[in-house]
């Protein structure tokens, strides 16, 4: 597995999040399963796996802690604060942040967190005291490297003045476009701070195997209230595959691989961490590593997505409030 640097923090250029295991896209994957997914995926080279105190909540937490004891020192961590959770709304305040972490500790089965990002911007919090209070806890060692998730560009820098970040999370793909639109990524490259993809395949989209007749659950699963997940925007998306399509027939790839290898070219300092409960979706996301796309390839892509249209948004209005890029 080739390896990547994130800030200071070097992982696996592929890594592995978590949430899906155990929340958020269906119901939960049995334990022993969700375990065997993650220690499989670190024998395939994986050394940055992701989660959040509120994916369960609590569970995925857990989960990982779990999974990842008898390798706890080959592998880097990274979780996330910023929820309220039980009162609702966000909560950056530095006597929270450091509550958060005491517990994900204690979850994680470890005494320190490798990446520790702040899961959403709290605007009534100032994003210099979040950044002195995770300051405080890389001071006493209970966490080697700040991240912000769906920052703007201002928001990181001045965080950045602070406590230097080592990545910045936000969903990226070819169906979502937003860190190269809203300047995210031109920041992350001129302070020399990692970025992290989620949702590298569209959520699920890009691998081909959601379509118009897909049904999800509104109790188990957050896509059944995005708008990009209704039948019809399904539907109308479906010219995105099919151009996809094309390119993985050509790189003798699939699609999914295809998605990754394209992310994966953008920037030496990209690390996309695609998501999985099932081993052979694993195996094929790695198979991305092998796929090599020329500059010509690149702009071929580039020009042919540029006249797709992708119909809905990407989260519900409700989640994007809290969204800065």
């Amino acid at each position: 597995m080739p390896q990547r640097k994130l800030g200071t923090l070097e992982v696996s250029a592929l890594g592995a999040g978590c949430m899906s295991i155990s929340a958020n896209y269906g119901p939960p994957a049995d334990r022993a399963q969700g375990i065997r997914v993650m220690r499989e995926a670190h024998e395939r080279g994986v050394t940055l796996f992701d989660t959040a105190e509120v994916y369960g909540p609590y569970t995925n937490e857990e989960l990982v802690g779990e999974a990842l004891a008898p390798i706890r020192g080959k592998v880097a961590i990274a979780t996330k604060f910023g929820f309220d959770i039980g009162k609702g709304g966000l909560n950056s305040r530095p006597e929270h942040i450091r509550k958060v972490v005491e517990a994900s500790l204690t979850r994680l089965r470890t005494d320190r967190i490798d990446l520790l990002y702040q899961h959403r911007v709290d605007p009534a919090v100032p994003i210099e005291d979040v950044a002195g209070a995770v300051a405080g806890l890389i001071r006493e060692g209970k966490v080697l490297h700040f991240g912000l998730s769906e920052a703007g560009p201002d928001t990181i820098r001045r965080a950045h003045k602070v406590q230097p970040l080592s990545a910045i999370q936000t969903e990226y793909s070819l169906m979502n476009r937003d860190p190269e639109h809203k300047g995210v990524l031109a920041v992350c490259e001129e302070l020399g701070i990692g970025f992290v993809p989620w949702g590298p395949l569209g959520m699920g989209y890009l691998a081909g195997r959601i379509d118009a007749r897909t049904r999800f659950d509104p109790k188990t699963d957050l896509r059944a209230g995005f708008e990009r997940f209704s039948s019809e925007n399904i539907a109308a998306n479906a010219p995105i595959l099919a151009l996809l399509a094309r390119f993985a027939q050509r790189e003798n790839a699939t699609r999914a691989q295809v998605a990754l290898a394209w992310l994966l070219a953008q920037k030496p300092w990209i690390v996309p961490i695609p998501g999985t409960r099932n081993r052979s979706h694993l195996a094929e996301n790695h198979g991305a590593l092998e796929v090599r796309l020329s500059a010509a390839d690149l702009r071929e892509i580039d020009s042919a997505f540029a006249r797709v249209t992708v119909h809905g948004g990407r989260m519900n209005r409700e989640q994007m409030r809290i969204v800065e890029a």
